[in-house]
């Protein structure tokens, strides 16, 4: 199976009904004298370039061994990291007509690829879509707030990568005038800075964003000063070309001490988002690439002409408590000092989410504030600003428990991936996925993706502030789940 591309013909696999192309380059691999600056097209090619295999992904440092039995890590890392998957049913055939779904993975801004099995694309494929999944650069590579003002180069690969959407898609089968871009956890927090960015405009249109919305970035100020300590770190002058000459394995390790040190610092707000975030490194405000916080940037108007569901799931946090063994460890003294981090009366907050959880742990009342202040009420507060221009959003909550660790994960951070993907090899899955649940979330955000509303029982978010349930069982409208525990966060931005 061959198609035509702007840069030469690629040719892919065909099973039971879906090509896949795997491994395009969208862009020319950003290292050596494209080393922090933003992507350049490819090198054309002559004859038919062989899309069998996954490309590389973006060099990266990998997951604690505790968690990486959780995860699934890419199987190459190297410099030529700027490619993108197509899975689709009918390339050539179709006139391009079909809708287009762009998948953004999740990672922490550190990990990650769109190359893992759990995002597979010819289930999607197979029921009527073109699938598109991308790498893009990563860590410092892709986010940091460079000496020279270069910034978002991460985004800008994105942005990049659906520019190859809009101008090659069409050869594959899909719309260039219907795409979707989807995403979990740093790829939602990607796509909520893309739907107000100036250079993304027109790109797509529509979004699902996945634990992450947009609260989390940096400003100016936290993202030099992030990059002057790497820097110091890494042993190299603050200049872009001292950061530039040094390997990526260095900047990786280099970043890795920052984590700690932001993880220890006693005055952690000079480090913005990151503290506490788990990520030194987030999408800049340089007010170039990024004029705004994106959540701001919506309550003005941005990203209105785009249809977005978002959501999260209902115990995001304990897929960082469970495996690393730190539920057990948490007491009341150290959930009261993190309430009173931010800002909220501890006495206060601790008697609203025990009343709500009355037979909770320490550490599950942690889990539940943690996942309510950077996932729940990140994403509600994009809703209400959208809502409140008569944007179209569709809000959810995702509740079905893995049953790995012997369930005490819970609705955990990335549980659903598996399930919209329609794969059965997503390791939070467990051993019988559950074919049923899946089918009902892959025809949600497919029929999203074709006519902008996921279902017809499934109301879009309002003052009622009504969030559809997803588990097992049949799906369930909720009018203000959670309000006790929203409005504790009401002062709080």
């Amino acid at each position: 199976m061959t198609v035509s591309t702007a840069y030469g013909k690629v040719r892919g696999q065909e099973r039971e009904g879906v090509a896949a192309f795997l491994g395009i380059p969208y862009a020319a691999p950003p290292f050596g004298p494209r080393r922090f600056r933003p992507a350049q097209p490819p090198e054309p090619w002559a004859g038919e370039r062989d899309c069998s295999r996954p490309g590389q992904a973006a060099p990266q440092p990998g997951y604690h061994p505790a968690m990486a039995r959780l995860m699934v890590e890419p199987v190459e890392t190297g410099e030529d990291c700027l490619n993108l998957n197509v899975w689709s049913p009918a390339p050539g055939r179709v006139g391009g007509r079909l809708p287009v779904l762009v998948w953004i993975h999740g990672g922490a801004f550190r990990n990650g690829s769109g190359s893992l099995f759990s995002y597979d694309g010819t289930r999607l494929a197979a029921d009527g879509a073109v699938c598109v999944t991308l790498n893009y650069r990563l860590g410092a590579e892709g986010f940091l707030l460079l000496p020279d003002g270069t910034a978002n180069l991460g985004l800008l690969d994105q942005v990049t990568a659906l520019e190859w959407v809009r101008d090659n898609i069409a050869a594959f089968g899909g719309d260039p005038d219907n795409v979707t871009v989807f995403g979990q956890s740093a790829g939602a927090i990607s796509i909520t800075a893309l739907m107000v960015m100036e250079r993304a405009k027109g790109l797509f249109r529509r979004a699902i964003t996945q634990s992450g919305a947009g609260h989390h970035c940096h400003s100016v100020e936290t993202g030099h000063r992030i990059t002057e300590r790497l820097a110091v770190l890494a042993g190299v002058e603050h200049t872009t070309e001292a950061l530039a000459a040094v390997a990526p394995e260095r900047l990786i390790a280099a970043n890795a001490v920052l984590g700690q040190e932001i993880a220890r610092d006693s005055a952690p707000g000079r480090w913005g988002e990151s503290a506490g975030g788990g990520t030194t490194v987030l999408p800049v405000v340089d007010g170039i690439t990024l004029c705004a916080r994106p959540v701001d940037a919506i309550a003005e108007g941005a990203g209105r002409d785009i249809d977005l569901l978002t959501g999260t799931t209902t115990d995001e946090f304990r897929l960082f408590l469970v495996p690393l063994g730190m539920a057990d460890r948490i007491t009341d003294e150290v959930l009261q000092g993190f309430l009173a981090s931010f800002g909220l009366d501890a006495v206060q907050a601790v008697a609203t989410y025990r009343a709500a959880h009355p037979e909770a742990t320490p550490g599950d009342l942690f889990s539940a504030v943690m996942t309510d202040h950077s996932y729940r009420i990140p994403a509600i507060r994009v809703a209400e600003a959208r809502a409140a221009l008569g944007a179209r959003t569709f809000v959810y909550e995702f509740a079905r428990p893995s049953p790995v660790l012997d369930g005490r994960l819970g609705a955990c951070h990335m549980s659903e991936i598996g399930l919209v993907f329609g794969t059965s090899s997503d390791p939070l899955l467990g051993a019988e996925p559950p074919k049923e649940s899946s089918d009902r979330m892959r025809a949600a955000w497919l029929a999203f993706a074709r006519e902008g509303r996921p279902d017809p029982g499934w109301p879009p978010y309002s003052p009622d502030r009504s969030v559809l349930y997803l588990s097992d069982d049949a799906p369930v409208v909720r009018r203000d789940p959670g309000a006790r525990e929203r409005l504790l966060w009401e002062d709080i931005r």
